[in-house]
């Protein structure tokens, strides 16, 4: 199993997608919170089992696992040392905002 690294981007989104739920329900940021780790823990287990996104170029095999019960998907690349969680974006925002976040670097 290998390590999971979230950009300081996607440690942010997750930060603001718990404080927006907590403001509308006490107690849902942990929900929240709850099943993004589960999400990343599969990840983490099975990162092939997640589809490859269509609309990036193929050579990048980025992939998106989607949250059940939240609108919000993990973008990520799996590298040969870790797994990189480049967004956790919301299912019907801005679609494609991640896309400048992967550099060459993550290739």
């Amino acid at each position: 199993m290998k390590p999971a690294r979230l950009a300081p981007e996607a440690a942010r989104e997750v930060d603001e997608a718990a404080g927006w739920y907590e403001s509308r329900q006490a107690g849902l940021a942990v929900r929240f919170l709850d099943e993004f780790d589960q999400i990343l823990s599969q990840i983490r287990r099975h990162p092939a089992a997640f589809p490859c996104l269509e609309d990036v170029p193929a050579d990048l095999a980025v992939r998106r696992a989607l949250m059940s019960r939240f609108p919000y998907g993990l973008i990520f690349l799996e590298l040969s040392k870790d797994i990189r969680i480049v967004a956790v974006a919301h299912a019907k925002r801005r679609p494609g905002y991640w896309i400048h976040r992967i550099k060459a670097g993550f290739r």
